[in-house]
C-alpha cells in the first residue's frame, strides 16, 4: 500500500512524504536512510517515549542511524537507549520517502516485540524523559500522524496477530 502526503515544517518549509509497505529493506541498501523507528509491543501494549526535542511530544522510540550501522543495529540500539527494552524480534512495516529542502530522505519503521532489561532511568543523549505503555487504540492521544500513522500502526497490529 502507498499512501502519500504532505507536512509543513516548524519553519514553513514543505516536505513531501510517500509511505509505502514493505516485508523487506533489502532495496534501500544503497539509497539514503536516516531513521529507524520500532512500533514497539510489551505484551499487548505499544511503547511511547516523550522527547524533550522540538518543544515535547510524544513519539515512538527510534533514532538516527550511525556511521557504520546496520538499519537492524541502529533499531536495537536506539530502542534500548531510549526505552531500556530489548528487541526479542521484528520485522519491517514500511519506509517512508521524504523530499523535503531538495533532499530525499528514507524512514524505515519497524514491528518490534521487546522486553525490559529493567526500569527506565535515562536516555544517554537526554532527549527522551519518559516512557508509557499505552493501548494501540489510543496512540492518537499521543501522536497523530495521518493516514500513514494510521497505517502504520494498523500493519504492526497485523504483524502481530500473525504470532498469536
Amino acid at each position: 500500500m502507498q499512501i502519500k502526503s504532505q507536512f509543513t515544517d516548524k519553519d514553513g518549509k514543505l516536505a513531501e512524504v510517500v509511505y509505502e509497505d514493505a516485508d523487506s529493506f533489502d532495496h534501500l541498501l544503497d539509497k539514503k536512510v536516516t531513521q529507524t523507528y520500532g512500533v514497539c509491543f510489551v505484551g499487548d501494549k505499544i511503547v511511547v517515549v516523550y522527547s524533550i526535542k522540538g518543544g515535547g511530544h510524544w513519539i515512538l522510540p527510534g533514532g538516527t542511524i550511525e556511521e557504520g550501522e546496520t538499519f537492524e543495529q541502529c533499531l536495537k540500539r536506539e530502542i534500548q537507549e531510549e526505552s531500556n527494552m530489548k528487541v526479542l524480534s521484528f520485522a519491517p512495516i514500511g519506509y517512508q520517502e521524504v523530499h523535503f529542502d531538495g533532499k530525499i530522505f528514507n524512514q524505515l519503521r519497524y514491528f518490534c516485540i521487546v522486553e525490559p532489561y529493567g526500569d527506565f532511568i535515562s536516555d544517554p543523549d537526554g532527549s527522551i524523559t519518559e516512557i508509557k505503555l499505552i493501548d494501540s487504540k489510543d496512540y492518537k492521544q499521543y501522536f497523530d500522524w495521518g493516514e500513514i500513522g494510521e497505517r502504520i500502526i494498523e500493519r504492526a497490529i497485523e504483524l502481530k496477530s500473525k504470532l498469536v
